[in-house]
Parts: C-alpha cells; structure tokens; sequence
C-alpha cells in the first residue's frame, strides 16, 4: 500500500487498543461503518490489517428483500450487491485506519470489474479487499468475492473521503 508522504500516515504497528478483538460481527462492524439494516451487507470480520487489508463474511440467505424480485424462480445476487458488499468490507479497512475513524467514504469508480459465478442463497461470500493507495481524501482498493475458494466477481474499487465531511448530510454525530 502507498500512503502520502506525510509520515503520519504510516499504518500503526501492533494491535489497536481502540478496536475489538478478531472476529468482529454486526454490532461492532456498525461501530465502523454506517451502514445498516437493510443495506448493511457484510455480517463478520475475520481479518484486519487497518489502513491495509480487511477478510469479511457475508451469509447469503433466501429472506433478503432483492430475492423476491431478482429472480422470484432462480434467486440470483445481483452483481451491485456483491460489489457494494466489497465495498462496505473495503470501508472497514479504511475506516478501522486511526487518521479516518468517523469520516465519510464515497464511491468515485468501479474499474476491472467482473462477475465469474452467480452467488444464490445459501452460499459464504468471503470479501478480500487490499487497500493500494490511501491518501488523505481518495484511495484505491482490489477486491475480491469468493464462494467456496471460486472467485464470483473481482473489481478495483476508488473511493474519497470529501473534505467537507457535510456533503449531502454526510457528517454523523460526533465524527
């Protein structure tokens, strides 16, 4: 991973005393980030290098509201899920990072992006995402989605981190 050259920006060595230890699950993955129900798509942490590289679970399950309409006979994940799940995994690296808790992160491009196997009820999606480059307000990210060691879609993802943190209500409280 690239950082700028600000020596501050240097990934802290050793454990985090701010953070919970391995594995993380819902309550302490919305400590994180600020997705919810419904839309938080990522259920368990069981990796984490802050700043650096983030392992994540998604149970896929046949009561989720996309599958009564993506396909209603063949229930299918669609792909902006499972890219949306990278995501969410990608934002706990980079908000479990000291110098970014509590900011907003904003998509800013999806490049390299393809789907391999379709996901359905039922499976483990496991997210891997390393963070490439992180600056003060963008950065970069190569995510991957596997179902039983078979890749299902792979993306590089760019996101920022708006210096008005206000933007569109963006701001939570106390951060």
């Amino acid at each position: 991973m690239s950082t700028d050259s600000d020596p501050t920006s240097a990934p802290p060595a050793g454990p985090d005393p701010a953070l919970p230890p391995l594995p993380w699950d819902a309550a302490d993955i919305m400590a994180i980030i600020p997705h919810r129900y419904p839309f938080l798509l990522i259920d368990r942490v069981i990796e984490i290098v802050p700043g650096e590289r983030v392992v994540a679970l998604r149970n896929v399950t046949a009561n989720e509201p996309q599958f009564t309409g993506h396909f209603p006979d063949r229930p299918i994940m669609p792909g902006v899920l499972l890219v949306e799940s990278l995501a969410q995994a990608g934002v706990v690296a980079v908000l479990s990072y000291p110098q970014n808790r509590g900011k907003l992160v904003l998509f800013a491009g999806i490049d390299e992006c393809r789907f391999r196997r379709v996901v359905v009820p039922g499976d483990t999606l496991r997210l891997e995402v390393t963070v490439e480059k992180l600056g003060r307000v963008s950065g970069r990210a190569r995510a991957v989605a596997t179902v039983d060691g078979e890749v299902a879609a792979e993306a590089v993802l760019s996101f920022i981190m708006p210096r008005d943190q206000d933007i569109g209500g963006g701001r939570r409280a106390g951060g």
